[in-house]
């Protein structure tokens, strides 16, 4: 199976490696063991849960702090929710909606297509002002939520990407967990995206980006 999707990995994966390694933007990792508590999850026939997914549970978060920003949150999040493929770096994802418009609204299927193994076809389950968030359908190379949302903290933005999933399969597994190859592209994209927010905000991105990562096993 794995071997089946090598052939699907486009130059888009050698250029994320190449510019991850060049890249200047700070990164800071936190992981250590977690007892991972995950939002509740509207009942829907087709959502791949976490209880569907194999492994150890994940909870992830990016976080980014971005200084004096000419946009407030509620601002920012709108050009996200409205053009989120301005928001992550087109060489590794494209958010590629199943309706007849490109923005994302409550109830909509989409599928986020990456290089190799991972497209993940996913549903917006949450939607506020601020924030919306995503559930994993079948098919997806995890079975969970991601969340992405933004405020406002004085003369600061924050800006994070919050999500709670297993392994969506035991080969999703061993690319991530074992092999860490899709954890890397993982991290690559939203780093890359956390950057693009604080451009998106026109302010400056204070400290680099944290990734905090929490295993329960």
């Amino acid at each position: 199976m794995i071997g089946a999707w090598l052939w699907r990995w486009p130059p888009g994966l050698a250029f994320a490696a190449l510019r991850h390694l060049t890249t200047g933007i700070p990164v800071h990792q936190v992981e250590q063991a977690e007892q991972v508590r995950s939002p509740e999850l509207a009942t829907g026939a087709d959502l791949q849960r976490i209880e569907d997914g194999v492994g150890p549970l994940f909870h992830r978060r990016y976080g980014v702090r971005v200084h004096v920003h000419l946009r407030e949150a509620e601002t920012v999040m709108a050009s996200f929710m409205a053009a989120p493929d301005s928001m992550v770096p087109s060489e590794v994802a494209r958010f590629e909606p199943e309706g007849d418009h490109r923005d994302l609204r409550l109830g909509d299927d989409l599928v986020v297509r990456m290089p190799g193994p991972w497209n993940g076809p996913v549903r917006v389950v949450a939607q506020t002002p601020r924030s919306f968030r995503l559930a994993t359908r079948r098919g997806h190379l995890e079975a969970g939520q991601i969340e992405f949302r933004a405020e406002d903290r004085g003369t600061e933005l924050v800006f994070e990407i919050e999500s709670w999933a297993r392994s969506g399969s035991w080969a999703a597994d061993l690319l991530y967990d074992r092999l860490q190859l899709s954890k890397f592209m993982q991290a690559y994209l939203w780093v890359h995206c956390c950057e693009r927010v604080c451009a998106a905000a026109g302010g400056r991105m204070v400290q680099g980006v944290e990734i905090y990562t929490g295993r329960e096993g």
